[in-house]
């Protein structure tokens, strides 16, 4: 572990703050610090945290995107509360959207629309828990790797340049082929996939903290690394976490889309979106309703988490 102080001093006694702490918003050390410190550090970052989210609530762009998120999730968790059957025909073949059926019907007389409301479920069930060992196992090996550099960060490194450059669909493909496409293993494949990424963005974040003097002073107070890493350099860190896990859910989103457009990843007669519009590609021309539902179900979802995560990095930066 590269420290600047290769022990700490004798004389030190009690909790020290330096003046590019996050305990002090000022960057002014008062002369009675002593363990109310760490009560100061969380009332300034609850403050922080309460002004991001209200500049938040003051862009369009992040409102839309977070209620186009929450209806895909209402219809992930209630669309079979309302009576929706996205399995049984109707007994018309590729019917245009119409009052009783505002989506139309596919080729099997199946409505579009039931489809369409159920399909969140399956798109909703591998993309969201993916992004999060995604986040969490890239973000405890970026935080290790910018913590104790030397070998621990270059072995971790040359590791996650393999993984980095080997493209994720293909590598999903041969995966997927190997070990199946059962939900928790593409579950766990989509975790792999993206956390080298993520750990080398939260790397770079935790380089960029090393060198400012709050971490310092927890070494000089002889703070376990453990300590350090979870209550100094995780939560100045966070927000790019938050970025990082919000772009890595739309990815996936994407990702397990095309794996069912492929015909790798749910299997009929499921509702899925990438399924769905791979099943009525052939109708395209004369029943292109089919079609357009899915695939303006997938654009959404996947846009609406960009926009939340751009928004995010803007207010937070």
């Amino acid at each position: 572990m590269d420290s600047p102080l290769q022990r700490a001093p004798d004389t030190v006694a009690g909790p020290v703050a330096g003046p590019e702490s996050p305990h002090f918003a000022d960057g002014v050390v008062p002369d009675d610090v002593d363990t109310g410190a760490a009560g100061t550090a969380g009332a300034a970052g609850t403050a922080a945290s309460t002004r991001r989210l209200r500049a938040l609530l003051r862009r369009p762009t992040f409102v839309i995107s977070a209620l186009i998120v929450a209806w895909w999730i209402a219809a992930a968790l209630t669309w079979h509360l309302f009576g929706l059957n996205p399995y049984t025909s109707t007994g018309t073949l590729n019917a245009p959207p119409s009052w009783a059926q505002p989506f139309g019907t596919d080729y099997l007389g199946r409505s579009v629309f039931a489809r369409t409301m159920a399909g969140a479920d399956s798109a909703l069930a591998v993309g969201p828990l993916g992004s999060v060992l995604a986040t969490l196992l890239g973000g405890a090996l970026g935080v290790i790797a910018g913590y104790f550099r030397g070998w621990v960060d270059t072995a971790l490194m040359r590791v996650f340049d393999v993984l980095v450059v080997l493209p994720p669909l293909i590598f999903l493909i041969v995966v997927v082929g190997a070990f199946g496409a059962s939900t928790p293993a593409l579950i766990v494949i989509i975790g792999v996939v993206f956390a080298p990424g993520i750990a080398r963005i939260i790397r770079a974040a935790v380089l960029a903290e090393m060198g400012k003097k709050y971490v310092t002073t927890a070494k000089v107070q002889g703070e376990s690394a453990v300590r350090i890493m979870t209550t100094e350099l995780v939560p100045n860190v966070l927000p790019t976490v938050i970025i990082q896990a919000t772009l890595s859910l739309s990815a996936a989103i994407l990702l397990t889309a095309t794996l069912s457009f492929l015909g790798l990843g749910w299997q009929p007669p499921s509702p899925d979106w990438g399924l769905t519009i791979s099943e009525n590609l052939g109708y395209l021309e004369s029943a292109w309703w089919t079609v357009l539902a899915p695939a303006f179900a997938v654009a959404s979802l996947v846009v609406a988490t960009q926009l939340i995560a751009d928004n995010i990095k803007e207010v937070s930066s």
